[in-house]
């Protein structure tokens, strides 16, 4: 890291946190893409096992996102009430436990079950991962926090699938959650070890429900906010529909090994990690709305590539650079939205990120299926969806995001000292 949190925050209104915090809220965010793709390659071999249609198959995943959608959704708004650091141990305990129950489910009902709850327990820490950088961060290293987000995401789903891929050889689908849940007891002693309450007492939300809806709508009423968000969860749709639909296409149509689909999958991973990354120095140095209009042009450009390879047959490299190119605009896009739609809130960050992941994963859950439809044996429902999904998210950003007065065209722009909301000091302690 470049800049410690206590460089990023004015030294008499900042807690000394850990050195090592900013790399466990880095950790935080693998919840996500660990939980979708580790056992992707083993897919159609549960699929086979459990006696399932594809596309009732293809509901574990999509349960997994709905859930993660859920769990940010309400963990977000409880941890500025309540702080971040209990609210992220009881979400990491709980992933440990369903984890386990993933992997001696006897059939795929119980399994989509446990795979809602699982998820709903990963969004903890992925929307803690988001509010805690916001608590410790501003300015030009808030974008940076932002962009490494992106960064280890996009690294986490090079080593979900290829790891996946590598265990696969040597135990079957329940073997894999059950790593899924060591994985979490290692972040759990971590959290135990490093995370200290990154949200003082003064600075957390008082009131119920009825002021938790009265953020929402704050929030809402943001065209810049609004714009941001929905970007997003177009986009992740897309990206979503190709988590879902590309071990099929890849090894279904294409027939590659599911170690040859890791290393492919891998590759298209390693281009979202190295342009997530791109996309936040991008930000920070030239331009937030410009950089997340690149970003969309370019997500554009793959999903057109995967519409091309459904009406016509191509070559395998064809898909392949499409499917990358559809997650590096994806990947583009993740820090100048991010930034864009948390750097107004800083005291309702659990709340704005709650809301930012929540359409990310729940506009996911609902593609997510849709590759589905024709069976394994076509991608053209995969290129329909992509390309349905990234004009949508042109269509948000045009009409809200761009068109918001509240939007920064630079770091230069967002305050290195955020203060509290004047329009809430009665909410305050």
């Amino acid at each position: 890291m470049s800049e410690s949190p206590s460089d990023a925050r004015p030294a008499e209104k900042t807690p000394a946190f850990s050195r090592l915090l900013p790399t466990l809220l880095l950790l935080l965010t693998v919840f996500g893409p660990i939980s979708m793709d580790l056992y992707l390659p083993a897919l159609p071999a549960l699929t086979t096992e459990l006696g399932a249609a594809t596309s009732i198959a293809q509901l574990t995943v999509t349960a997994c996102l709905i859930g993660l959608a859920g769990g940010q959704l309400i963990a977000g708004s409880l941890s500025d009430r309540f702080g971040r650091r209990w609210i992220l141990l009881i979400g990491t305990i709980a992933y440990i436990l369903t984890s386990v129950l993933c992997a001696i489910s006897p059939g795929v009902e119980l399994l989509i079950i446990a795979r809602l709850v699982q998820g709903f327990a990963g969004g903890v820490g992925i929307v803690i991962a988001q509010a805690a950088g916001r608590d410790i961060y501003s300015g030009g290293p808030l974008i940076r926090f932002y962009g490494r987000l992106t960064v280890i995401g996009g690294l986490a789903a090079i080593v979900g699938p290829l790891l996946g891929g590598l265990l696969n050889t040597v135990t079957d689908w329940r073997g894999l959650f059950l790593f899924l849940a060591a994985i979490g007891a290692g972040i759990l002693i971590a959290i135990l070890l490093i995370f200290r309450e990154t949200l003082p007492v003064e600075h957390r939300t008082r009131g119920g429900f009825a002021h938790i809806l009265h953020d929402f709508r704050t929030l809402l009423a943001d065209r810049a906010f609004l714009g941001a968000v929905l970007t997003q969860g177009f986009l992740y749709a897309a990206l979503f529909a190709y988590l879902s639909g590309a071990t099929f296409v890849l090894q279904g149509i294409y027939g590659l090994s599911p170690q040859e689909y890791a290393l492919a999958f891998g590759l298209n991973s390693a281009g979202f990690m190295l342009f997530g990354y791109l996309g936040g120095r991008s930000a920070e140095k030239w331009s937030i709305p410009g950089t997340l209009s690149i970003g969309i042009l370019i997500a554009g450009l793959g999903a057109a590539g995967i519409l091309a390879s459904g009406i016509t047959a191509l070559p395998l490299w064809v898909i392949i650079v499409s499917l990358l190119a559809l997650a590096s605009g994806v990947a583009i896009s993740s820090p100048p939205a991010t930034t864009i739609a948390l750097v107004g809130y800083p005291q309702i960050a659990g709340t704005a990120s709650s809301l930012l992941g929540m359409v990310r994963f729940g506009f996911g859950g609902i593609a997510a299926p849709l590759v589905g439809i024709a069976g394994a044996t076509s991608i053209l429902p995969l290129g329909i969806v992509t390309i349905t999904s990234v004009a949508l998210a042109g269509t948000a950003f045009l009409t809200l995001a761009r068109r918001s007065p509240r939007l920064p065209r630079a770091s230069a722009a967002i305050s290195t000292a955020p203060t509290p909301r004047t329009d809430e000091p009665a909410r305050r302690k």
